[in-house]
């Protein structure tokens, strides 16, 4: 069995077009997108015709709402799990960095 996967994908900035094709790949193959704010992902993956499962984690998601997407990820509920930005690339402040950081001590 394969491991769980944590892709990271940064989302178009102003231009749904400018998304990559490899992250439209990537986004077409997951079992769960991760968003922070699901409105603005749901309009991209509309315009894609992409229909995922969303959960949102933003700046204000608690340590537990985290733990408990880790737990989603480790029990293989979702074996592959795409965490997409609002726009550009995720940075440290961004709440995917703590996503991120969890799913490195996995």
């Amino acid at each position: 069995m394969n491991e769980p996967i944590l892709s990271i994908i940064a989302g178009p900035i102003g231009n749904l077009g400018d998304l990559t094709l490899r992250a439209l790949e990537t986004l077409k193959r997951a079992d769960l997108v991760v968003a922070e704010d699901t409105r603005v992902t749901r309009k991209l993956l509309n315009h894609y015709g992409i229909a995922k499962p969303l959960k949102s984690i933003h700046e204000r998601s608690s340590v537990g709402r985290i733990g408990s997407l880790m737990d989603d990820i480790t029990s293989r509920r979702y074996s592959q799990v795409a965490y997409l930005t609002d726009a550009g690339t995720p940075g440290i402040s961004d709440p995917g960095g703590r996503l991120t950081a969890a799913a490195r001590v996995l």
